[in-house]
């Protein structure tokens, strides 16, 4: 654990998708996307000092425990190899986020950034969700053309009581129950910082990854921090959060829109394991005002600073009116909101690391941006909202989503 953190703390998030167990028999068409998964959403206790009510991926703060030496031993033989056998990030080091770049070694733990932080979704998801994501001990990491499947055991129930109270039994219970997290089956997805002025009361560093499993497993909130959990597909989400059934935080959003890409779990599976070495960047949101509205720059957009302040946001940006961003318009990559209900992503950046951008966007009013590019585009008729890429164009309606055909779309 890293305690010359002054400004933020680390914790780590998972992306959880499994095969859905009512998947439509219906033809897949042009007009009718269906989604073979689901993922995992937790809705957070109305008492809970950051986010209440939200729904949220399980995940939580790094413990000391995740990074004890006693993993050491339980990863046997694999605690020998370099990131215990996870592999070489393709990343430039000095582009790595701190998270997985800090010598843990220095912090006086044998237990790399890449492994800690595994471990630490993997035991905020059992605790939270009662699943729990392992191997026996001694297995060899999990093979990259197989989907990986939660554990069955008869006394989860009473450890997972215990690890709720105490974080470092997580590292008893896989000692007693011979067993070792499976940590080969999360892939690294994205680093989102808490700014300092959404982070008033505490700010996060969070590693998100993505894991895909065979099936829905039997899943139970802990009545404490978790008081409901769903599982849906991601397009069902983002339209639960535009009725306002559920609310979801702009990283949740962001992500879910780009889970939207993939429509089947295992094309889902295999770029997550194809991508997963080639690292990520933080992203810390920088707020910028506009004329009835909020936009949220990222890294990459024409407007975000080359070199940002993250104790202090590092920019102050000055009340703008929309129709002057029209014409100046060129790198784009931003949230706008219109209200907490309503979020428009603007992107037409080339992503980095072999990521993909979000592929589609709730429809809200008018944006009033232009541009020429065909990455990703966003405008507004009547109740429809429409996303529009080099591949894909996706319809969101108060009844439901559709695919659009290329012979019947329109020239922007």
């Amino acid at each position: 654990m890293n305690l010359t953190l002054k400004y933020w703390k680390e914790a780590a998030t998972l992306m959880l998708a499994a095969r859905s167990s009512c998947v439509s028999v219906a033809p897949r068409s042009a007009i009718s996307p269906h989604f073979d998964y689901e993922v995992l959403l937790l809705k957070r206790s109305a008492k809970s000092s950051f986010m209440p009510n939200a729904y949220v991926f399980p995940g939580g703060l790094i413990d000391d425990s995740d990074f004890s030496c006693d993993w050491v031993e339980i990863f046997k033989p694999f605690s020998s190899l370099p990131g215990f056998g996870l592999g070489l990030v393709q990343q430039d080091p000095k582009t790595r986020s701190p998270m997985f770049a800090t010598d843990r070694i220095k912090l006086g733990s044998l237990v790399p950034g890449e492994v800690a932080f595994r471990i630490c979704a993997i035991r905020e998801t059992f605790e939270e969700s009662g699943i729990m994501l392992a191997l026996p001990q001694g297995r060899t990491g999990q093979k990259t053309g197989e989907l990986p499947g939660a554990i069955q055991h008869d006394e989860l129930n009473s450890w997972r009581a215990r690890v709720l109270q105490e974080p470092k039994q997580f590292t008893e219970m896989c000692r007693e129950l011979q067993c070792m997290p499976n940590i080969w089956a999360l892939y690294e997805w994205s680093n989102w910082l808490t700014p300092p002025d959404v982070g008033r009361k505490g700010r996060y560093d969070t590693a998100f990854f993505v894991c895909c499993i065979q099936d829905v497993p039997s899943t139970a909130h802990d009545e404490k921090e978790i008081m409901h959990y769903k599982w849906e597909d991601p397009m069902a989400i983002l339209s639960s959060y535009k009725t306002k059934a559920v609310w979801i935080a702009p990283p949740q959003f962001y992500e879910l829109s780009r889970l939207c890409n993939f429509l089947q779990l295992e094309d889902l599976h295999q770029f997550a394991v194809g991508r997963g070495l080639q690292g990520c960047e933080r992203w810390m949101p920088l707020q910028l005002s506009l004329d009835n509205s909020l936009v949220s720059v990222l890294p990459g957009d024409a407007l975000y600073p080359e070199n940002p302040d993250w104790i202090d946001n590092g920019v102050t940006f000055p009340f703008v009116e929309k129709s002057d961003l029209q014409e100046k318009v060129c790198a784009l990559h931003r949230l706008e909101f219109e209200s907490l209900y309503s979020i428009t992503v603007h992107v037409n950046i080339f992503p980095k690391y072999k990521h993909v951008n979000p592929k589609c966007i709730l429809f809200g009013k008018s944006t009033g941006y232009n541009t020429k590019s065909s990455t990703a585009v966003g405008w507004v008729s009547g109740l429809w909202s429409i996303h529009v890429d080099a591949c894909e164009i996706f319809l969101i309606g108060q009844k439901g989503h559709w695919r659009v055909p290329r012979t019947v779309r329109r020239n922007h």
